[in-house]
């Protein structure tokens, strides 16, 4: 080999070695570039997300809702009217008139059929005449017990002027006896004859005759005024008799008249005829007659109908007299009604259910008697609970224990609540918050208790009421 071609050699084995240094050289500078700023980046964005860890997680929140959720039961309702009856006769008679048929609309005391009774007509006249009779006699008593008073007091006087008599009569026999003592005194002295004193004897003798005789007279009197007292006393019985007399035959004249005005059969309250049994001419007999009878009429009630409803067990207890409900027919294409539960039979029957009435107004006469649809019953309220969404609750401790959070002093605080009812979208809280606490909606990102949270701006809202069923 040459020396010169040696010497070319030589020159391409440096060229490439300092090529070989070149490029290590830049990218050893390269690489230094791309770490720096790398590492400014790292440096710039660290405090942001210092700052956001200490600002803390973003937050829904709900205030809780109070009186707690509304449940509600759907259950099938039969529909039948208020007051339904069947009319029969009380008397036996031929069907004079009837003016109402099947599907006539009737008014309370209304006449709606009406009998032919003569015997009953007769009966009225009869008692009629017999309460005239007991009237008068009546009348006849008051009578005599006005002449027996008079009797009595004749009575009384003359046992007064007996009385009187007597004392003068004692008068006239004290005064005899006087005379005779003076007589004898003289007769004794020899002044005077013994026939006087015989005399003034006899006069003695005579006056106590006559004092005894005034008191008979007296007897005589006292027991004419006791006969005239008893007379009084038998006329005045005699008129209780009477008066009592009267009264039965006015009681007999009452009997007769109801008897009559039970030839007319009359409307119970308002409302509408359903059956017919007779027409004009047929002979009627009285439902008092025994065997099984046919009524003249049914008659119902429609301006009112009675809804019935049969609850299960698990929702008798929440059940009340008042409740709202809502009753959808499906003879009217599904029309629905409004209600008020007003009866609950608060007695179970052998398949748990319990039979509950509703009164529906009928003011169109739209709903019949036999009508089928559902009840929608709005159950009672718990005043003293809270309603909640569903999702508030992030953990189930059994049927009644719940976890919820709750934002407090800007933490998320683990609170165990005590659940009620839920009807799927929201949960009946009993314990644990109250009305006023915020209650943390979860959306997907796992709380912790004592983590920092941050309310989102204007999503602090009260739990929306819930719809009423239409």
């Amino acid at each position: 080999m040459s020396p010169s071609t040696q010497k070319t050699r030589v020159k391409l084995r440096w060229r490439q070695l300092a090529g070989v240094l070149l490029g290590l050289t830049v990218a050893g500078v390269g690489f230094r570039l791309m770490r720096h700023g790398a590492h400014s980046q790292e440096i710039d964005q660290r405090p942001e997300s210092q700052a956001r860890e200490q600002e803390g997680l973003t937050v829904d929140v709900v205030r809780p809702r109070p009186g707690g959720i509304s449940r509600t039961i759907q259950q099938p309702a039969s529909i039948h009217s208020f007051e339904s009856v069947d009319l029969y006769a009380m008397v036996s008679g031929y069907l004079k008139k009837q003016d109402v048929d099947i599907g006539s609309r009737i008014k309370k005391g209304e006449v709606l059929a009406e009998l032919d009774v003569p015997r009953d007509a007769k009966a009225v006249e009869e008692a009629a005449s017999l309460v005239e009779h007991a009237r008068a006699q009546v009348a006849q008593a008051q009578v005599r017990i006005k002449v027996t008073l008079a009797q009595q007091d004749t009575a009384a006087v003359a046992v007064k002027a007996a009385e009187c008599d007597l004392t003068r009569l004692v008068s006239r026999r004290e005064l005899a006896q006087k005379q005779y003592q003076r007589v004898s005194g003289l007769v004794a002295e020899r002044a005077a004859t013994r026939l006087l004193a015989d005399e003034q004897q006899l006069d003695v003798e005579t006056a106590t005759a006559a004092e005894r005789s005034g008191y008979l007279e007296i007897d005589v009197a006292k027991a004419k005024l006791l006969a005239a007292q008893a007379a009084v006393e038998q006329a005045e019985a005699d008129a209780v008799e009477a008066r009592a007399n009267l009264g039965v035959a006015h009681a007999h004249l009452e009997k007769s008249k109801v008897n009559l005005d039970y030839s007319r059969i009359v409307a119970p309250f308002d409302g509408v005829v359903t059956l017919r049994s007779f027409h004009p001419g047929a002979l009627i007999r009285s439902a008092t007659e025994g065997g099984q009878p046919q009524p003249l009429l049914t008659v119902k009630r429609t301006g009112v109908m009675r809804v019935v409803v049969l609850v299960p067990d698990r929702d008798v207890v929440l059940t009340r007299p008042g409740d709202p409900a809502v009753v959808t027919v499906d003879a009217l294409g599904g029309r629905s009604f409004q209600g008020t539960l007003a009866r609950i039979a608060r007695a179970e029957d052998a398949e748990r259910l319990m039979r509950v009435e509703i009164d529906l107004p009928n003011p169109e006469n739209l709903l019949c008697d036999g009508m089928y649809g559902k009840a929608i019953i709005t159950l009672e309220r718990n005043a003293h609970s809270l309603a909640l969404p569903a999702a508030c609750i992030v953990e189930h401790n059994g049927q009644a224990g719940g976890v919820a959070f709750v934002v407090r002093d800007g933490l998320a605080r683990r609170i165990e609540v005590k659940l009620g009812g839920d009807n799927g979208t929201e949960v009946e809280v009993v314990s644990g918050i109250s009305p006023d606490d915020a209650v943390v909606a979860p959306a997907g990102t796992p709380l912790e208790d004592g983590m920092r949270v941050v309310v989102a701006a204007g999503k602090t809202v009260q739990t929306p009421t819930e719809p009423r069923p239409r």
